[in-house]
């Protein structure tokens, strides 16, 4: 594989700079630059080390190659047997510098806003729409992040049923983690007021979006409309005795939020707030992905909310990744929140897919 010396010099240069940079009191005030600073100074670090690791190999290569024609038979087949264990962690490093240079999704580090909505199924599909909520909440818990639900609609009829939840996931590159979460999520098992034992089937669909930064989404004011009204709970009937929830309509697209959790009408405003950024900074990126699909005449992006991407089968303690062709017999550990497993190896399988359909990097 050929490798472009003189971009990763730059990259060095780069690296050299950055080290620099981070040692500016200005810059080590402002916390979230320094932050961003450090992490690319690490991203940059891997490559070079991986880098420099891959021209020791091809030096010592040489070296062994230097040696098959030496008169001794044994030196020779020493030589022989070192320089394929070189050609081997050679190719090793390569694929690994090439993962590394493939583009980075620019949203990876962000915290996320989750939206999770009951489908076909009534009152299963509510609270399956629960059940995957405190999945989530769990499986955050288990990785030390921060959870805040910010709105939340509960079932008519069901207790612990939502017909929507809209929460907040904040942490170590949190998106990253939860993106390819995004899809149609189908339960199979018995509900508990099933008398004759038959399995129903229930979707809810899971929305995972990237929270969005004032300096990215510049909303104007006179762009919204912001209503008040009484919050209201199960049957409609009044949980507040003033107008405290608030519901934001953003008139360019249309897109409408609601939030009424608090008591404070201000507290819901910003939470509101919160959630229409990052549907605006959603709604960029798919058109951005629309834009380059339609010009490279191929699907690009993972997240297709139409698709059906997981069943959990109950009476067979399953769970099934449609796009993966993973089925794990855990049921139970991961409705608790074990989702390491799935959400590790579904990432590797797109991480895969995306050094498949690149072309060779010139680095």
């Amino acid at each position: 594989m050929a490798f472009d010396v003189t971009e990763l010099n730059e990259l060095q240069s780069r690296y050299a700079s950055l080290e620099q940079e981070l040692q500016n009191p200005e810059l080590i005030r402002n916390q979230k630059a320094y932050a961003s600073s450090a992490r690319r100074l690490a991203e940059l670090g891997r490559i070079i080390e991986v880098w420099e690791r891959r021209q020791k190999t091809e030096e010592e290569m040489e070296g062994a190659r230097l040696l098959l024609s030496d008169p001794n038979h044994e030196i020779r087949e020493l030589a022989q047997a070192e320089l394929e264990d070189l050609a081997e962690a050679r190719l090793a490093a390569e694929e690994e510098l090439r993962q590394l240079l493939l583009p980075k999704d620019p949203n990876d580090d962000k915290n996320t806003i989750v939206e999770i909505r009951a489908g076909t199924g009534g009152d299963e599909a509510s609270l399956f729409a629960g059940d995957l909520f405190r999945m989530y909440a769990r499986y955050a818990e288990s990785q030390g992040w921060r959870c805040e639900m910010l709105s939340s609609s509960a079932a008519n009829n069901v207790t612990a049923g939502y017909k929507e939840i809209i929460f907040s996931v904040e942490g170590d590159r949190v998106y990253s983690h939860l993106k390819h979460e995004s899809g149609v999520h189908r339960v199979q098992r018995v509900p508990a007021t099933e008398t004759q034992g038959r399995i129903h089937t229930s979707t809810v669909t899971v929305a995972v979006l990237p929270e969005a930064e004032d300096v990215e989404i510049d909303i104007k004011p006179e762009d919204v409309r912001v209503d008040v009204f009484r919050s209201s709970g199960p049957g409609g009937q009044s949980v507040n005795t003033t107008d405290s929830a608030v519901r934001i309509t953003h008139l360019p697209t249309g897109l409408v939020v609601s939030c009424q959790d608090e008591k404070s009408q201000l507290k819901n405003k910003l939470k509101a707030m919160k959630v229409l950024r990052a549907r605006l900074l959603d709604k960029a990126n798919s058109d951005q992905a629309k834009k380059i699909s339609e010009e490279r005449r191929e699907q690009v992006g993972t997240g297709d909310r139409s698709e059906r991407i997981r069943t959990y089968n109950f009476p067979q303690s399953r769970v099934t990744d449609h796009r993966v062709n993973l089925t794990l017999y855990k049921l139970p550990e991961i409705m608790n929140g074990d989702l390491s497993d799935v959400v590790s190896q579904v990432g590797a399988f797109f991480q895969a897919k995306l050094l498949a359909s690149s072309s060779q990097p010139n680095v």
